[in-house]
């Protein structure tokens, strides 16, 4: 955990530990991220991967007013920012979990932020959150796997308006095209999400893992074998092998 002035992920579980929250603490600074921070999501992540009996994990921010603002400019170096390797280090071990991920995006999301809220499974908002990723006006690169998420959410053209033209979403046009899958009040944010989670909760852990698995990949035929055989067949092999197995791509 990171902890101090400069920010925090802190955790908290519900469920006996199936559902599990991480929040970006630091509203001071609208949730920006520091090197620090970014690690400890990373390696959040990194263990939520190991966790067998975890069914959900949300990500969220703190305050109610900004998911996160994206990196802190004044805590990174300027010309080796858009180059960390912990910004795909986290957004793709997001996207590697087994388990069902949401960000719950409570208020703005902005550049380099996206990357977490993009490898999540779903995506849900409230009615104030902006959306947006000047990328260009920092005079860097967005992380070339946000840039592909992005576009597969949204389709090309909405993506090129957010990064190339620098246009602002607001929740129901992110909602229309895509980027979220539902707009709620505020006040019932965690709530919703909870709702959300609770099917993932009460499912077999290898029937949770296989669906993630051949949603992903619907036209692998391997990975139907090994997703049928761990959840219909209790096979401990086939669900180890659909728990390590990386993302796939479209």
């Amino acid at each position: 955990m990171a902890e101090g002035d400069a920010g925090a992920i802190r955790r908290r579980e519900e469920a006996g530990g199936r559902l599990r929250w991480l929040v970006i603490d630091r509203p001071g600074k609208a949730n920006a991220l520091t090197p620090a921070m970014l690690e400890a999501l990373c390696r959040e992540v990194e263990d939520a991967a190991g966790s067998a009996d975890l069914a959900a994990l949300v990500i969220t921010g703190s305050g109610g007013k900004v998911f996160s603002a994206g990196a802190d400019i004044g805590d990174f170096e300027p010309a080796t920012m858009a180059r960390l390797p912990l910004w795909e280090r986290l957004s793709d071990g997001i996207a590697a979990l087994p388990c069902l991920t949401i960000a719950a995006i409570g208020g703005t999301l902005a550049g380099g932020a996206f990357g977490m809220a993009l490898a999540c499974d779903l995506r849900v908002t409230v009615p104030h959150a902006r959306f947006f990723y000047p990328a260009l006006a920092r005079g860097v690169l967005p992380q070339p796997a946000d840039i592909d998420r992005l576009a597969r959410l949204v389709g090309p053209g909405r993506a090129r308006l957010m990064l190339m033209a620098g246009m602002r979403f607001d929740a129901a046009e992110a909602q229309a095209a895509g980027l979220v899958e539902m707009v709620v009040p505020a006040s019932s944010l965690e709530e919703r999400v909870r709702r959300l989670a609770a099917p993932a909760l009460a499912a077999p852990p290898a029937l949770l893992v296989a669906l993630k698995r051949l949603m992903a990949a619907p036209r692998d035929p391997a990975l139907r074998r090994e997703a049928f055989a761990a959840a219909l067949d209790g096979d401990e092999a086939a669900l180890a092998a659909l728990r390590a197995a990386p993302p796939a791509a479209d």
